[in-house]
């Protein structure tokens, strides 16, 4: 007999009636998830997230390994939602250059600033834990001035969603009604929060991920919250002590899987094939990081190595390849305020990483030029 994940509640939409489904509490039941069903997958993704925290290690600056790991979250958890722009485009907006797609480099902004803030609340003393008012706050910050805008920001939704489908009549998936979403949120604090519930903490990442996917508690945003909650739950329970994983490249790449494994939650209540997908996301996204970890670091050896052995550079050229993995983007004034020196000092030291072709001017121009550090550009937007 296969379990039920839930009931179904007659809702009203648009003048159409609806059958909207209400989850069951965290976590499964009936039966209840086998213990040792999940113990190879849950050890691997274990094993490759402690590599991964092993490797961070090669490089001098963990916080390079961030700018670029955070980026690319914010990046790949906006296009599973639609959004076109590159990493090239977000490092373009943060250089101060023109981009074309404004719009979607806003969204991704605004996810960025959302981690971040979501990050720093668990590392102030007077922060907020994880909670419904965290996922409310970091919500107004993910749609603020966005195309989202108008779609209550921070604010759980007061009327019936659905997903798919043109009208609710036809919708592939039809949300509980908005009088159920406060109680199902506190249910699903309580489970986070809950020490009894003996299960491993990746599992528990996933089931809280499915559950808060099922609720779509707000009229937008829902998908990229929820991936940002998973992260939010690394943090948390210490299963990564840096965001250096960005798991969305997974669910982007297996996105029809993705929504397929939350629909058969609700459909047949198989948790199971969520559970190993997401352990499996886990596994594979952790072991891609490490790689590209590895893959930085070694270029950014190299041609500190090649730096050092000119004869042409000098101290302000060393300080500006240092920051380089957080600015691979930037114009020769911005080189001049980040060095703190004056403007033939600033054009000194780009020369000298150009000559040496760590750098390379984008526009051709003799005036307002752009340098790019293509090779690492290149490398991260892989």
């Amino acid at each position: 007999m296969p379990r039920t994940s839930g009931s179904y509640a007659i809702s009203t939409t648009l003048g159409e009636t609806v059958h909207a489904f209400v989850p069951h509490p965290l976590p499964p039941t009936d039966p209840a998830l086998s213990p040792t069903a999940f113990i190879d997958l849950n050890r691997q993704a274990e094993l490759a997230l402690a590599r991964l925290e092993g490797v961070s290690g090669l490089v001098p600056s963990v916080d390079w390994l961030l700018y670029s790991a955070i980026r690319k979250e914010a990046l790949l958890t906006s296009q599973i939602e639609g959004t076109q722009a590159t990493l090239t485009d977000l490092f373009d907006e943060e250089a101060g250059f023109k981009v074309s797609n404004t719009d979607d480099v806003e969204e991704i902004t605004n996810y960025l600033q959302a981690f971040r803030w979501v990050q720093e609340q668990f590392r102030i003393p007077n922060g907020l834990p994880i909670s419904v008012r965290l996922l409310c706050d970091a919500h107004r910050q993910l749609l603020n001035g966005a195309r989202g805008a108008t779609k209550q920001p921070g604010e759980l939704r007061r009327s019936q969603n659905w997903i798919g489908g043109t009208r609710p009549g036809n919708a592939v998936f039809v949300p509980p009604p908005p009088e159920c979403v406060s109680d199902l949120l506190a249910d699903m604090e309580r489970f986070i929060h809950d020490e009894t519930k003996d299960l491993p903490l990746l599992i528990k990442v996933a089931l809280v991920h499915a559950q808060f996917e099922t609720i779509h508690p707000f009229l937008d945003g829902n998908g990229r919250i929820g991936r940002l909650l998973i992260a939010a739950l690394f943090e948390h329970w210490g299963l990564l002590s840096e965001p250096l994983m960005y798991l969305s490249g997974y669910l982007k790449q297996h996105q029809t899987e993705y929504y397929r494994r939350l629909s058969a939650i609700r459909t047949d209540g198989d948790w199971e094939s969520w559970v190993s997908f997401f352990l499996e996301g886990v596994t594979t996204a952790a072991g891609y990081a490490e790689k590209n970890i590895i893959e930085v670091a070694s270029l950014i050896a190299a041609d500190r190595r090649r730096l050092l052995q000119s004869t042409k550079a000098g101290p302000a050229s060393y300080r500006l390849f240092e920051m380089l993995p957080m600015m691979p983007r930037f114009t020769i004034e911005r080189v001049r305020q980040q060095l703190d020196t004056s403007f033939p000092t600033a054009t000194a030291a780009v020369k000298a990483l150009e000559d040496l072709g760590i750098v390379t001017e984008m526009t051709g121009q003799k005036k307002n030029r752009n340098y790019s550090y293509q090779a690492y550009v290149e490398l991260l937007s892989r």
